[in-house]
């Protein structure tokens, strides 16, 4: 639950950014699901306090699903960089921090950075 609810505030922030709203349509595009599947996880996000929607308009972030994606996407990016720093392609390592991403620890993303910054 909780890496679809990254992935979600992710893409919704992405598509935001990109596109000047988030819409289900868009969502499930992006997500490779269904319509029904994003409407019944964005009923859960907006129970959880991450998204506000309403029907038949765009869905907009929370301060707290604003929070969650800049985390996320600040981890993705470590990762993608320090996947790049030992040499592995750049779409490699896009398709791999989206794993990864999900289940580094703290300590483990600290270090990363670290490494990082003395790059």
């Amino acid at each position: 639950a909780s890496e679809t609810a990254q992935d979600y505030v992710e893409a919704i922030a992405d598509l935001t950014v990109a596109v000047g709203e988030a819409r289900v349509v868009d969502l499930a595009r992006r997500l490779g699901v269904t319509h029904v599947t994003v409407n019944r996880t964005l009923a859960r996000l907006q129970q959880a306090g991450y998204v506000n929607t309403k029907p038949y308009r765009a869905i907009f972030l929370t301060s707290a699903g604003h929070r969650l994606a800049g985390e996320c996407k600040r981890r993705h990016e470590t990762v993608v960089a320090f996947l790049r720093s030992l040499g592995i392609s750049e779409k490699a390592a896009e398709m791999d921090a989206e794993g990864i991403e999900h289940h580094v620890s703290p300590e483990t993303l600290a270090v990363f950075e670290r490494r990082l910054r003395k790059s």
